[in-house]
């Protein structure tokens, strides 16, 4: 799998924003991705040394709209920990 295709995209989110300090860093990630494939993927993408992976299974909300109800897709969500002083620098100026 192309690292590429296994990051799907930041989460910036207030929580994941306040972690960047402590070189933690949120991503959602292809759903069938393991640890082995994210540290790799983020390791290449970034070039930068992970430390640990935590991952979260976000559940999917779901929405009415009058007398229709469906349901957003469940999301994975990867909290990367980095090596102390280092940082991602496409990601910084988002924060």
């Amino acid at each position: 799998m192309n690292p590429h295709d296994v990051i799907l995209a930041p989460a910036m989110s207030e929580k994941s924003v306040a972690g960047v300090r402590a070189s933690k860093y949120a991503f959602y990630v292809y759903p069938g991705a393991n640890r082995t494939q994210i540290k790799e993927a983020i390791e290449t993408v970034f070039e930068v040394d992970v430390v640990k992976i935590n991952l979260q299974i976000v559940r999917g909300k779901t929405k009415v709209l009058g007398r229709y109800v469906g349901k957003k897709a469940d999301r994975k969500k990867a909290i990367v920990t980095l090596k102390p002083g280092q940082r991602i620098q496409q990601l910084e100026g988002l924060t």
